[in-house]
């Protein structure tokens, strides 16, 4: 597997530099199934010409249909919330951004359409108790966590995204719904949303107890360098 992604890598790189990125992006759609997966890390030197590169810890992306799709927000609330994905299209406040999506390995896409709902208007349809100080915060992969404290989950760039780019969150990018930390590195805006678990304690997530910082503000000094699982 590791020598047909060198040759991959190659061929894609060679392809942007002759003869341009419409060659590179039907190259790269051809390779997608060595690179999404790619467990040697080589593919984050593929140059992508502003598209994302696809990751995943656990070696699949796991998939729920729309009609399955739950959200659930629960812990320390007054209302326990159980959201289809009808209620989080239209039925709660609909909340639109163009930002960049940025990799703490390096990469970034530029002007990202986004559309969803801010993680404090489910908050404030929960209702947070007294004494909650963070979110736990958790992906149907079974495997990726994250963490915000409640001050960053209430700013008005962060959401419970279920469009981006031009169309429906799709299942490599997260879908149906993928959390957006617009201001933070990538790693904190978890792939395939399950469920916002309010808490009273910081639980470090999946790449912060590997040695990430925890509060991954864009532009700060990172104390890790590697896969970012975007």
């Amino acid at each position: 597997m590791g020598r047909r992604i060198v040759v991959g890598m190659l061929g894609v790189g060679a392809a942007g530099i002759l003869v341009g990125d419409r060659a590179q992006s039907f190259l790269e759609k051809l390779l997608r199934p060595l690179s999404e997966n790619d467990p040697t890390g080589l593919t984050s030197f593929v140059p992508t010409a502003g598209r994302f590169r696809i990751y995943t810890v656990v070696g699949f992306d796991p998939v729920k249909t729309d009609a399955e799709y739950r959200l659930k927000v629960d812990g320390l609330v007054d209302t326990p919330l159980e959201l289809t994905l009808d209620d989080l299209r239209s039925r709660l406040p609909q909340t639109t951004l163009k930002k960049d999506f940025q990799c703490v390995t390096g990469w970034r896409v530029p002007d990202v359409d986004w559309k969803g709902v801010l993680l404090r208007d489910l908050l404030d349809e929960a209702g947070v108790k007294d004494g909650a100080t963070h979110l736990r915060i958790h992906s149907f992969d079974g495997a990726y966590t994250e963490s915000l404290t409640l001050e960053q989950a209430r700013r008005d760039d962060v959401m419970a995204a279920h469009y981006m780019i031009d169309g429906p969150v799709t299942q490599e990018h997260g879908g149906p719904v993928r959390l957006y930390v617009a201001p933070m590195y990538g790693y904190k805006s978890l792939k395939w949303l399950d469920r916002i678990e309010v808490v009273d304690e910081l639980t470090p997530g999946y790449w912060e107890v590997r040695g990430y910082d925890v509060d991954a503000w864009v532009g700060d000094s990172n104390g890790r360098v590697g896969d970012d699982p975007t």
